[in-house]
């Protein structure tokens, strides 16, 4: 116990009497650890915000779009370029398939919208009332259109928070006119702001009734006059059942669409869950990626640590040499030097915690990005500092040890 009293009294000692060269080793693994948390936070964030976003427009909404088209030579285009999907395979899917609440199929056209001298593009998305339940959509004033607006193909229209502004700051749009295209339509509602989300966010969007959009831009009919839908979005009503409800809506559009074995699916299946899950993977490889960036940091700082303890060793050669003579064994030079390299980086890893996360807090509430900080970045950031500086200060330290008495003696 008396023998590492003194050990880290030595070690105090050497560290306190070079202050602005302790400062300096240290400044490396703070800006090191600072940069680890700072940009492991964001990668955290984003994938916390992702799901959020997810989660809000429903993780039991499953969403059917149309295949992909083949251009001349076979060329394979995107999918959903395929116009494979009608209004008659969403009421079949609501009639015969089992677990379903709501199916809401819809269209969409990019179409100018002109409000006295306010004019923007926009895309508008023609649909069923069912809409509204089935991506959690909530209304800020007014009213989303009714199953008689659709009935009765009524040109009105439910406006984006974004759209809302951009067309009638500082006033209410709900009653107001719009021209769009070739009509006019009267505002009933105005959403509840949501953010950005997957795709094209509600803010940015325009509803109107199905009926309506399919009177005012020419739509597409397949050979048997059946009615072609961009995408069908449906809401699950157990999400445990959601494979048996994707398998089941492949087996029922298949037969619709009369496709052999042989043939491909003609249209595309994706649920929120499976996107949320796909998007989490992608976020964490991405904020490993930004982890490895910033370790390079703590890498250099690593560096420095040992440039600067082998300085030390040169300064101090005399002083090694006299405790060398006074008894000091080479493990005692060894244990002070590796004491006085870990002591530097573990006291660099707090303080760039406490700077990284002071960095990530203010990125936060300044609205830049969502930032979360977790205790296991705290904690590997804090680990890898103690680890680079027992892995570089080893050899300073073992330098130190082996250092004849006689010669450290004579050493000015």
């Amino acid at each position: 116990m008396k023998r590492w009293l003194s050990l880290l009294a030595a070690v105090w000692v050497g560290l306190s009497t070079h202050k602005l060269r302790s400062f300096l080793t240290m400044l490396g693994i703070i800006i090191g650890v600072a940069s680890v948390i700072a940009l492991m936070s964001i990668g955290k964030g984003s994938t916390a915000q992702i799901l959020e976003n997810i989660q809000s427009m429903g993780s039991n909404v499953i969403t059917i779009s149309g295949g992909a088209s083949f251009g001349p030579g076979g060329v394979r285009g995107a999918g959903g370029s395929a116009q494979t999907l009608t209004m008659e395979d969403a009421e079949a899917i609501a009639e015969q398939v089992s677990n379903v609440s709501a199916v809401a199929p819809s269209s969409s056209s990019n179409l100018q919208l002109v409000v006295g001298s306010e004019n923007m593009n926009a895309q508008v998305t023609g649909t069923t009332p069912e809409y509204m339940s089935v991506n959690n959509l909530e209304i800020a004033s007014g009213a989303f259109f009714t199953e008689y607006d659709y009935q009765q193909g009524k040109k009105v229209a439910v406006l984006g928070s974004n759209v809302a502004e951009t067309l009638f700051e500082g006033t209410n749009p709900v009653g107001q006119q719009i021209r769009m295209g070739s009509i006019i339509v009267t505002v009933t509602g105005v959403l509840e702001s949501r953010g950005g989300g997957m795709g094209m966010s509600a803010d940015d969007a325009i509803y109107i009734p199905l009926t309506a959009l399919q009177q005012t831009v020419a739509q597409t009919r397949t050979s048997r006059g059946e009615k072609v839908v961009s995408s069908i979005t449906l809401a699950v009503t157990d999400e445990t059942k959601t494979d048996q409800v994707i398998e089941d809506i492949t087996s029922l559009l298949r037969s619709r669409h009369q496709l052999s074995t042989a043939e491909e699916d003609d249209f595309n299946i994706s649920s929120m869950e499976e996107l949320a899950s796909t998007l989490e993977e992608t976020s964490g490889t991405l904020t490993l990626l930004l982890g490895a960036i910033a370790a390079i940091a703590l890498l250099v700082g690593g560096i420095g640590v040992m440039n600067i303890m082998l300085v030390s060793v040169l300064e101090r050669t005399r002083e090694i040499g006299i405790r060398k003579a006074l008894g000091a064994r080479e493990r005692d030079i060894w244990t002070q030097f590796l004491l006085e390299a870990t002591f530097l980086t573990f006291a660099g890893g707090i303080i760039g915690v406490v700077v990284g996360w002071v960095v990530s807090y203010f990125i936060d509430i300044m609205g830049l990005m969502t930032t979360v900080v977790t205790a296991d970045i705290v904690i590997l950031a804090v680990s890898v500092s103690v680890g680079i500086g027992l892995f570089f200060g080893f050899y300073p330290a073992w330098n130190a040890s082996r250092l004849n008495p006689i010669e450290a003696l004579r050493s000015e």
